[in-house]
């Protein structure tokens, strides 16, 4: 059994792709980013996130923060399991009726000063959803939203800008 696999694996070869030469800018950019919200934060960011009802494309590319490439864990912005160890709520999806309690009892359970950052066109506004009987729409008719992030879904680098923009908001207000 075991030769016939290995023969499949010589006859198949490599299957993946190449890494991608997305160039040191953007790099470069990343490495900004987080090095101001550390510089305004004085300390870790932590950050749970809440599925409220999403295809799942915008978890794929916050996902992709956790990645060697961006390396948000590596400068001290991490994701965490409860709201009540989170600074930031990150919520993506229209926020569908059967999340709409679940979402209030996270964000009152996030402790002051909170904040909370929609991600993707159906956070921002409902996107392709909009209000309807399942969906209450946007995550701001549910909880106050300090920063939007617009796409579908919205690349790494747009999230990254949209945390330092809910972060600089807040810390403008202070």
């Amino acid at each position: 059994m075991i030769w016939k696999v290995l023969r499949q694996i010589q006859k198949t070869g490599i299957c993946t792709e190449p890494v991608p030469d997305i160039g040191p800018e953007a790099q470069s950019e990343a490495s900004r980013i987080q090095a101001e919200l550390l510089g305004i934060l004085g300390q870790a960011l932590t950050i749970r996130q809440v599925d409220a009802g999403s295809c799942n494309g915008c978890e794929l590319e916050i996902n992709a923060l956790n990645n060697p490439y961006y390396n948000l864990e590596g400068v001290g912005i991490r994701f965490v399991a409860s709201p009540r160890h989170a600074d930031m709520l990150l919520v993506t999806g229209p926020v569908s009726r059967q999340m709409q309690t679940a979402l209030l009892r996270t964000y009152e359970a996030t402790p002051d000063p909170k904040l909370v950052v929609a991600v993707g066109d159906c956070g921002c506004d409902g996107g392709i959803f909009g209000s309807n009987y399942a969906c209450c729409g946007p995550v701001s008719s549910v909880i106050p939203v300090d920063a939007c992030i617009p796409g579908c879904p919205p690349p790494p680098i747009d999230i990254l800008h949209g945390i330092l923009k809910a972060v600089r908001r807040r810390m403008n207000a202070s």
